[in-house]
């Protein structure tokens, strides 16, 4: 099976801005076995503005656009090598990949991504995914590696994407905010009912939400596969997810996609 996960800042990162040592190394240690039981497996990690903001001990996430660029610089290296030691602990090989929405919608530089991606899965290495924050600006306004996730997925014909994030999946309110809110197990369709479900963003470090988190559950499902959205504090929910097992929120294959 080929899978792509994504996973927010809020999973990576304490509210310092410092890395959450405990959630990530248990992603790696995850993800390493998912891929030593033979599934293909690629990581969107979001992160770098909010590790750098943590690296250079800023007050609060900038505002200002040189700033969050200046964060992103920082925070990227933070991640890929963290990420590099933990994988290295578990014998796997990780290839770093920044993008921005114009190689996506580029004609030639679109299918050099694909060809790239998919020959890294040849290789056995991991690709690992994040919006080149440094360079580009509409990306960080946006926030949107959730977006970014479901066209890598659509595009490598991925089997599932799973999002982690500081939530445990689509409730009928902000679990926050309301006791009474009921969590979601399987959305068949993308309705209007649905969409209206989505609120602001997450965490402070954060630049997502769960509007955010729809539009890529249409894009995903319209491709034809299975979308789940689960805590990031638990990845070891990914075993359960990948036998179809209840977790968090199943968008099935075949919804129409958000506008």
């Amino acid at each position: 099976m080929k899978v792509v996960v994504k996973v927010g800042t809020s999973t990576l990162a304490h509210p310092t801005g410092r890395l959450n040592i405990r959630h990530v190394e248990q992603l790696c240690k995850v993800l390493s076995d998912v891929k030593n039981a033979g599934h293909q497996v690629i990581l969107v990690s979001s992160g770098a503005i909010g590790m750098g903001v943590g690296k250079l001990m800023l007050a609060a996430r900038p505002e200002d656009m040189p700033t969050k660029q200046a964060a992103a610089a920082v925070g990227q290296c933070e991640l890929m090598y963290t990420y590099d030691r933990l994988f290295n602990e578990y014998n796997h090989t990780v290839g770093q990949m920044l993008i921005t929405g114009e190689d996506l919608e580029h004609p030639e530089r679109s299918v050099n991504l694909k060809n790239t991606l998919n020959r890294l899965l040849e290789l056995g290495a991991m690709p690992i995914i994040n919006e080149n924050d440094t360079v580009s600006t509409t990306e960080i306004s946006l926030g949107d590696n959730d977006t970014l996730a479901a066209i890598l997925a659509r595009s490598v014909q991925a089997d599932l994407l799973v999002l982690f994030s500081d939530i445990e999946g689509l409730y009928t309110a902000d679990p926050h905010k309301d006791a009474s809110a009921e969590l979601l197990p399987v959305v068949e369709q993308i309705t209007p009912e649905i969409l209206a479900l989505a609120g602001g963003k997450g965490s402070s470090l954060g630049t997502g939400g769960m509007a955010t988190k729809l539009r890529a559950a249409g894009i995903a499902t319209a491709a034809g596969m299975d979308m789940v959205i689960a805590s990031g504090a638990k990845p070891e929910y990914l075993y359960d997810i990948l036998e179809g097992k209840p977790v968090g929120t199943r968008f099935l294959a075949g919804g129409k996609e958000s506008q």
